[in-house]
């Protein structure tokens, strides 16, 4: 094979396969290469929020996913007496995103929609069971050498450019030569999913932090009868001895035994909190593990890598398509590694109420938090400086208000920029129609409404649907859609 493409992604999980499929939204020439000959069948990420499953809709799999998942109801943080630290509890009603702020899936059924999605695409081409063995990122393209794992053979290749969604020990970043900025957090913990004999309501529904000193633990329900437990491993603990059965019970046995689950899968992780000190290098870019890494406390791992590939897919598109200057690929990083750091932050600052492990200090903790417990809401970070006109709103994520029709705005957009118009101020313009603008009237009431609450006529929503500007008469929005033109041209 001497083919070229528009662009290799290299590792075929959740993350590779979302860029895939909005890579093949328009239409790009994408191979995919991956090393192992199939889906990795037990579960590891098992949260997705609102903002990713718009990213599934635009796909065309969230309708498909939603039998299979379930709608998230929160999480409780208690203390070793089951005394209330901190309360997170998800909204009930969809909210303005048009999904449910959370949503507990199994990994596996996740990663077969998205690659079905892919199976009809004809520009898209998978090898399974091979590996990059060699990159050679030229000023005009990225050549590679592929071994085929079944019977070592070498294949060469070439694309404009090469994502790495390789993980955590991402080959792509090891040849961009990027090192890792460290914040600071690499606790082990023991993963163990179980599935249920019988139901037992008494578990609950929502997930648990055990803030316990003798123990840190974590309680999540997932799908079915599919559950979750997290238990810190302890200073001299041996991660390969807690994964024995036997261990696994005595460590479980104050909430089920083997007489009310089976085992589907332990696994010792270090949950580490690290950010790549580059997301670029010429034609090489990473995504995902490959660029950042959380622990797991706020359900965010994969959704950052999910951001990503929304934020990165239609970039790359546009430059391929000649729309964009290659500058557009800077903002990439710009705007997404504040964005995932936030997240991180966030996630450490819960991690030291959970990983409290000297009781003197947990006392102290639980004095504080108990006396006024605290509530946590989502973060909802703007994105860092890039491909928006920096005001009030811009970088923002755009809300999905529900039309008349009974539709979501998104499903008018597509993989594309999207203009929400009042009807009045869109008869006064020249808008584009080339296909790449999808014009929407703000004439429905909740769209309506959110124009008022914005003070805005005219709002310029993003591919990765975050908020590009917004204008409120003529001269306004003509300077932002010409603004917004000369960036991504010049």
């Amino acid at each position: 094979m001497h083919e070229h493409h528009d662009v290799a992604i290299v590792g075929y999980g959740p993350v590779g396969a979302t860029l895939a499929n909005l890579l093949a939204l328009r239409g790009l020439r994408v191979l995919v290469i991956e090393r192992d000959a199939d889906i990795y069948r037990l579960p590891r990420a098992i949260s997705l929020d609102a903002e990713c499953m718009r990213v599934m809709q635009t796909i065309g799999v969230a309708d498909t996913l939603l039998p299979m998942m379930r709608v998230g109801t929160g999480m409780r943080f208690v203390n070793a007496d089951g005394q209330l630290l901190v309360d997170w509890s998800r909204p009930p009603e969809i909210g303005n995103q048009g999904w449910h702020p959370s949503y507990l899936y199994h990994q596996p059924v996740l990663e077969a929609t998205l690659r079905a999605r892919l199976a009809d695409q004809a520009s898209v081409k998978v090898l399974l069971r091979h590996e990059v063995c060699a990159i050679d990122s030229q000023p005009d393209r990225v050549s590679l050498k592929i071994e085929n794992l079944e019977h070592g053979g070498l294949l060469e290749a070439s694309a404009d450019w090469v994502i790495g969604c390789d993980g955590a020990r991402s080959c792509v970043r090891r040849v961009m030569g990027i090192e890792l900025d460290d914040l600071g957090s690499h606790e082990r913990w023991l993963v163990v999913d179980v599935i249920l004999k019988r139901d037992r309501p008494d578990l609950g529904d929502r997930s648990i932090q055990f803030c316990d000193p003798a123990r840190p633990s974590t309680y999540v329900c997932g799908v079915g009868r599919r559950r979750r437990w997290e238990l810190m491993l302890l200073p001299g603990e041996d991660a390969e001895t807690l994964c024995r059965p036997e261990q696994i019970w005595s460590l479980l046995r104050r909430w089920i035994t083997p007489d009310d689950a089976e085992l589907e899968r332990p696994a010792c992780y270090t949950f580490h909190s690290v950010v790549a000190k580059g997301w670029r290098r010429g034609r090489l870019l990473i995504a995902g593990d490959a660029a950042h890494q959380t622990p797991p406390f706020m359900g965010q791992g994969l959704c950052a890598g999910i951001r990503d590939a929304s934020n990165l897919a239609w970039k790359l598109a546009d430059l391929i398509d000649a729309t964009a200057s290659e500058d557009l690929l800077d903002t990439y990083e710009s705007e997404r590694s504040p964005h995932v750091r936030e997240f991180i932050e966030t996630t450490l600052g819960l991690g030291r109420i959970i990983q409290e492990t000297d009781p003197q200090a947990a006392r102290r903790r639980d004095a504080l938090l108990l006396d006024k417990p605290l509530t946590l809401t989502a973060p909802r970070p703007r994105l860092g400086p890039g491909d928006h006109d920096g005001g009030e709103f811009s970088g923002r994520l755009a809300e999905q208000p529900r039309l008349d029709d009974g539709s979501r705005l998104d499903d008018g957009l597509g993989y594309r920029h999207g203009l929400l118009i009042e009807p009045a101020l869109a008869a006064q313009m020249r808008l584009p129609c080339d296909g790449s603008l999808a014009v929407v009237p703000g004439s429905d009431a909740a769209c309506s409404e959110w124009l008022a609450r914005l003070g805005a006529r005219a709002i310029l929503i993003r591919p990765d649907r975050y908020i590009a500007g917004t204008a409120d008469n003529a001269p306004g929005l003509a300077a932002l859609l010409s603004r917004h033109h000369r960036a991504r041209t010049r």
